[in-house]
């Protein structure tokens, strides 16, 4: 039996991104004069993809999830693998570099971030092959369920080496790496082996961070923030040897959390902020958030967590009444997703953890992750059409 799609999850998502095209208007102020663009630049283009990002929505969420759904997440899959491959050996007339990183390739005027896609991709590849390859079984052994996960670990290095090597994006690896050990979980694997791939996470992301000198600074960064809350639990000779120096302390995060102290309760008013004029130069992108809680304060930032709450929670009511397991893995996983990318930007803006540069779904600036994210929203709005809610 088929059902209508959740309008409750398309009118959520739709208002979230109608703040965004708001709060990109506001915090772009600095950067057209900055980049010599016009007034309303960032705002058209936040326009263009938000009113995109909602057709894609719909226009899927029309579609019959079982003649358009896998053929779909195939493609995001490979096409965006591929694109990824190529990157490094395009020209630069195609590939846009930035720190020497090509992450965007240039079509018509706009950047097109394949790892973005990729990502829904990625989730759509993991939801396919666990439903086949991974099952509850409660007398495994860890070394069984080392063997079969064997190919996924090699695939995981393969993306980490395209994402977090040539892109030198280690965030987005993060993410996918939660989110893959999570599905994991639900598909059937025991919560030992859960255990065992988190500390083995865990550690590979350590390597990776030592691999990079500016990870290290970021890192170190971070630490001149923290540490005093940290290290007032420990013995004072402890303290000393793991303090590091104050001239460390990060320009960004310093201003990200002077914007969210001055947002006090209700914030300054839309368009009055002022740490937006030069002092946070990504307000409109990665610190979209400390730029809504000075303007909006505490109340906005309450406003923005209760959408994402209300959709995260909608997508897991849809993957736990689908009966298909392809189809719940990859509703876990598109929540998943967009779960851990604003918790890692909202627990770096504040200084909880170090910043990974990771977009707030549908909410900062940049057509790449709101297309995306949107496409991962329209498949699932595909997938609610076979659940009675």
């Amino acid at each position: 039996m088929t059902h209508s799609a959740d309008r409750k999850l398309f009118t959520y998502v739709a208002i979230l991104i109608t703040f965004a095209i708001i709060l990109v208007y506001s915090m772009s102020e600095f950067v057209v004069i900055l980049d010599k663009t016009g007034a309303l630049h960032f705002f058209i283009r936040e326009l263009i993809y938000g009113s995109a990002a909602i057709f894609i929505m719909w226009s899927l969420a029309q579609l019959d999830p079982d003649k358009w759904i896998k053929p779909l997440g195939f493609t995001l899959f490979f096409g965006s693998a591929l694109l990824m491959i190529a990157m490094p050996f395009l020209p630069e007339s195609l590939v846009h570099a930035v720190g020497g990183a090509k992450r965007w390739i240039r079509i018509a005027g706009f950047s097109l971030a394949p790892v973005e896609f990729f990502k829904v991709g990625f989730v759509w590849f993991l939801a396919w092959s666990f439903s086949r390859k991974i099952e509850h079984k409660p007398e495994s052994k860890l070394k069984d369920e080392a063997i079969v996960f064997l190919p996924y670990a090699v695939m995981f290095l393969i993306v980490m080496f395209m994402i977090a090597f040539i892109q030198n994006d280690l965030g987005q690896v993060m993410v996918l790496g939660m989110t893959m050990i999570v599905m994991l979980t639900f598909a059937g694997s025991s919560m030992r082996f859960f255990l065992t791939m988190f500390f083995g996470i865990i550690i590979a992301g350590i390597l990776f961070i030592v691999s990079k000198s500016h990870r290290i600074e970021r890192v170190k960064s971070w630490w001149a923030i923290a540490q005093d809350s940290v290290l007032s639990i420990f013995p004072a000779e402890y303290a000393q040897k793991l303090r590091v120096p104050i001239d460390v302390v990060p320009y960004q995060i310093g201003h990200s959390l002077n914007a969210i102290h001055h947002g006090g309760l209700f914030g300054v008013g839309l368009a009055d902020g002022g740490f937006k004029l030069g002092f946070l130069s990504d307000v409109h992108t990665d610190f979209i958030l400390s730029g809504t809680a000075e303007e909006f304060g505490f109340f906005g930032i309450f406003v923005i967590v209760a959408l994402f709450t209300l959709i995260i929670l909608r997508i897991f009511k849809i993957a736990n009444r689908v009966t298909d397991k392809t189809l719940s893995l990859f509703a876990l996983g598109i929540a998943l997703v967009i779960s851990f990318s604003f918790l890692l930007n909202s627990y770096g803006i504040s200084g909880i953890t170090p910043i990974k540069g990771i977009a707030v779904p549908f909410l900062s600036y940049g057509g790449s992750s709101m297309l995306a994210s949107s496409i991962g929203i329209g498949m699932v709005l595909m997938i609610s059409k076979k659940v009675d809610l």
